[in-house]
């Protein structure tokens, strides 16, 4: 199959690499009944190869149904797949087919797979191994086939090891993975988006396209786009309707880029697909300081605990003292500059050592640190999730779905 042909049928701009042949492999999988498994970030465009697939397997003149999973209830989901029976549940007034059922010898695209509950995973599981299942209320086995095309942006892997994905499942869906690159890997492709995106627009709004110099054009091509193809798309339709010079410059440009930094120093990031426990290795380490100043600060006091009930000189213990107190004021001033309250400890005065409060060690979960991130969030901003979320450098979902977890009022 001509490859030009295929993305002028599909829309699809560029000519990466890594583009390339996620499009091959699309097109030489079609003609079977295969399941394939699409992974890439959010934004780079997973939805347009099941499209291609379907159109080019046997199964094209059956239906063709995208399922978003991340955006059905979970108490819902069942029964959106796989149907349910007249009185199952309250509110199913009359029987309903699901998708699979619907999908019969046709196609069906599984989005956001990875946001299945298990129940469901074991559901799905038994349509992939023997093409039955049952509707919700019903003891009957339905039959059905159907073709099951998956995409997620999450890691699998990772998620198998947090036993949020079944590995049996995986690998059903797995047989032939087909992975989308980034924006930012896909190179020269970037500005072609970019003046197909303003063209578009153009012609949308009735205005003339917009372009940018050369300048501009070196930033859009060492930006990061985290947000991929979905990003750049949004930008651009941004500079179309607002910017009133049809020619942007630098200074324009970056207005429209959060987080563009210029000059990046040399760093090893790996960014993971699934969402973390952390929020940022920065913050670990950061705690990972603070938690082993503080049981450093423990053992020091008790090597002056036991100098003085040795009969250390007392040129010794105002020694000790001193070394206790700088300790101390240093580490308080680094907890409270980085919203932490230091535990005091005990004062050493004279000979005689008083403990004005009991040192209690703290705990070193990293999850109970999070917690108390996410409520310092919530409560800095009136319980607003969407500035709570930007405040944590975590998007707005990944937040709701940690107070959730963590069970957070």
């Amino acid at each position: 199959m001509d490859v030009q042909r295929i993305k002028q049928r599909f829309s699809i701009i560029g000519s990466s690499p890594g583009l390339n042949r996620a499009i091959d492999i699309a097109t030489q999988v079609a003609p079977t009944d295969l399941s394939v498994l699409i992974t890439g970030q959010s934004g780079t465009g997973k939805e347009v190869f099941p499209q291609v697939i379907h159109n080019f397997s046997s199964r094209k003149h059956g239906k063709y149904i995208p399922v978003n999973c991340g955006a059905i209830p979970d108490g819902t989901i069942d029964s959106e797949l796989f149907g349910h029976e007249k009185g199952s549940f309250t509110g199913a007034y009359e029987s309903r087919k699901g998708y699979f059922e619907e999908a019969n010898e046709g196609t069906i695209f599984l989005d956001e797979v990875a946001e299945l509950p298990l129940p469901t995973q074991a559901r799905l599981l038994r349509v992939l191994e023997s093409g039955e299942y049952l509707r919700v209320g019903s003891s009957k086995v339905q039959k059905t086939d159907v073709r099951i095309i998956a995409a997620t942006n999450v890691d699998l892997v990772r998620a198998i090891e947090d036993n949020k994905f079944r590995e049996d499942l995986y690998y059903r869906l797995n047989t032939v993975p087909i992975l989308i690159p980034t924006l930012k890997e896909r190179g020269s492709d970037i500005y072609l988006l970019f003046r197909k995106f303003a063209t578009d627009f153009a012609e949308r709004y009735r205005m003339p396209p917009i372009s940018l110099n050369e300048e501009a054009r070196r930033i859009l091509d060492n930006y990061e786009w985290p947000g991929n193809v979905r990003q750049l798309k949004n930008i651009t339709e941004q500079l179309s309707v607002i910017e009133e010079e049809r020619v942007i410059d630098v200074d324009v440009l970056k207005k429209y880029l959060p987080d563009y930094y210029p000059n990046k120093l040399p760093a090893i990031y790996k960014k993971d697909l699934v969402d973390e426990k952390t929020f940022s290795s920065e913050r670990e380490i950061l705690y990972k300081f603070l938690f082993d100043m503080k049981a450093d600060l423990n053992n020091l006091k008790k090597i002056v605990n036991e100098v003085m009930h040795k009969g250390g000189t007392a040129e010794n213990v105002q020694h000790a003292d001193q070394i206790v107190q700088s300790f101390e004021n240093n580490s308080a001033a680094i907890l409270n500059a980085n919203d932490h309250q230091q535990t005091p400890i005990n004062k050493i005065e004279g000979s005689n050592i008083q403990d004005t409060e009991e040192f209690v060690e703290e705990s070193l979960s990293l999850e109970d640190k999070e917690i108390e991130l996410i409520k310092k969030a919530l409560d800095k901003h009136n319980g607003k999730r969407k500035y709570a979320a930007q405040e944590l450098g975590i998007s707005e979902r990944t937040l709701y779905r940690k107070i959730k977890e963590y069970d957070i009022n």
